[in-house]
């Protein structure tokens, strides 16, 4: 099926909104690992991303007068402004129905280019249902963002692109998966004209609909997605994406937020370009897949391997949670619990082992008569070094804990160490996210049972998407049963942290 939609991508009409973005190789990323990298430049398109191409395109083939009575469509952001920026150059209506969660520079964007903005859900899924609803009542034709032909066709002249502009081999193409356009129609071009090209998704690990799908062969609803990368926050691939994706898609790589966070530092120290979470997926997945190839001692030497750089709307307050994660993302940054004795010398013992390296955070307080714990950041080079810093704490007495990989030590207990408390009994230690957006905090607050004491409490406003918050509450047992009641209609994402390592030495 695959030959139907090579003739749709070479008919499809793009370059009315759209320019041929350049193929960069990234030269630093390239020189670190040893092959030829290149981003494929969707970030510089006018409105920033990819989705202008399959917007227009379904747009364009529009009867005249389903054209005239205007266009629906729901979004996270960047197929918005395609479809607002489509309805501007073809003169008619454009109502965009969003989730709540999009960052404000999305909406703002949707809004200058003469889009209806609706606000409506916490995801994407949401505002889809949402926006159903009003294409009956306004009879409004629904330009959907990723399962549609005409739209996937769109987004595969990108693929044409590619081919024409690196006529030499080329290992594999890493494209970020949301609802699976993007991939449907890279993959098409791509497997009807250079079917030895690897294609391979990109997802992250909380928004991973595609990858689950394909393993189950079937498509799999997600419970809740994460809205870091709210661009592929998607709890449900498409039907046809899905039937392509099938076809055309040859492996899926999942990275964590920090490894976006790391990715997004790669491109602005080749570029000088910021993209958004979902537009630095794709070298995210590069990295990821070569590094995995490495270790399994196939590594890949002076092959090509492209990445879409498929947007750029970035709220700009989101640059401090970036800033933040990229050193742990790219392996530069360990974190650890150190316990030493509480006796004269030791903790000058403790500085002589780290030496001359950077410490990135150092936090203590006195805990006890017998020992301390020290919360303590380490700049590292490669991430097997974590392991070898601890096993050289443990040789000299020194008790150690890896918290490189722990959550609730990255996003709270680096900035909460300062002792212990007589006065916390029966005390539960709870992480939440919600919806970052203005109010949710008091909102947040709102919602907590009066009956328990709060005896812990920790939120920053990180500028990411969602808002993280540490709670230690005061449950009797006798209450236990109520409180699993209050979590189950709390509604937000959570964690039981209470028997979490790091919380028993600093909390």
């Amino acid at each position: 099926m695959t030959t139907d939609y090579l003739k749709k991508i070479l008919t499809a009409r793009v370059y009315d909104v759209a320019v041929e973005s350049p193929l960069d190789l990234a030269p630093t990323l390239s020189k670190r690992y040893g092959n030829n990298i290149y981003f494929k430049r969707e970030d510089i398109q006018s409105v920033f991303s990819f989705k202008l191409r399959g917007a227009y395109n379904k747009m364009a083939h529009l009867p005249p007068e389903k054209l005239k009575r205007g266009v629906i469509c729901a979004s996270a952001g960047n197929h918005a402004q395609g479809v607002a920026l489509a309805a501007t150059r073809l003169g008619c209506r454009a109502m965009i129905v969003m989730p709540t969660t999009t960052p404000p520079v999305k909406i703002d964007a949707v809004k200058a280019r003469g889009g209806e903005v609706v606000l409506f859900g916490d995801s994407y899924s949401d505002a889809y249902q949402h926006a159903l609803d009003l294409e009956k009542k306004y009879k409004l034709t629904f330009v959907h963002p990723f399962d549609d032909p005409d739209v996937i066709a769109g987004q595969g002249t990108i693929a044409m692109e590619i081919l024409r502009q690196h006529t030499g081999p080329i290992h594999a193409i890493f494209v970020a998966i949301g609802g699976g356009g993007l991939i449907s129609g890279i993959g098409a071009y791509v497997k009807a004209v250079r079917p030895e090209i690897k294609i391979i998704g990109v997802q992250t690990t909380d928004s991973d609909a595609m990858a689950r799908s394909l393993k189950a062969g079937r498509r799999v609803t997600l419970p809740d997605v994460g809205l870091f990368s709210d661009g592929t926050a998607v709890k449900l691939v498409g039907e046809e994406t899905f039937r392509l994706a099938k076809k055309v898609v040859d492996d899926i790589i999942i990275v964590d937020t920090d490894a976006v966070c790391a990715a997004l530092k790669d491109v602005f120290q080749d570029t000088r370009s910021i993209l958004e979470p979902a537009g630095a997926l794709a070298i995210a997945g590069a990295k990821a897949y070569l590094e995995r190839a490495k270790a399994e001692k196939k590594p890949l030497k002076n092959e090509t391997l492209v990445a879409i750089a498929c947007g750029a709307n970035m709220n700009f307050d989101r640059l401090r949670f970036v800033a933040e994660r990229a050193e742990v993302g790219e392996s530069r940054e360990a974190l650890f619990a150190i316990t030493i004795p509480e006796e004269r010398g030791s903790f000058k013992r403790f500085c002589e082992l780290i030496g001359p390296r950077n410490v990135t955070e150092f936090n203590y307080r006195i805990s006890g008569a017998k020992q301390a714990h020290v919360f303590v950041g380490l700049q590292i080079s490669d991430r097997e070094e974590p392991t070898r810093i601890a096993k050289n704490f443990e040789r000299h007495g020194f008790k150690a804990l890896d918290l490189t990989q722990d959550e609730l030590a990255k996003g709270h207990i680096r900035h909460l160490v300062g002792g212990k408390s007589e006065l916390a009994e029966n005390e539960l230690l709870y992480r939440f996210e919600f919806p970052e957006r203005p109010g949710a905090l008091m909102r947040f607050l709102d919602s907590m049972a009066p009956n328990w004491n709060i005896s812990l409490f920790h939120y920053r406003n990180q500028g990411g998407d969602v808002g993280r918050i540490l709670v230690g509450l005061q449950v009797p047992k006798k209450e236990m049963k109520d409180f699993r009641a209050f979590l189950s209609s709390l509604g937000y994402r959570n964690w039981d942290e209470s028997e979490n390592p790091v919380y028993k030495l600093f909390l």
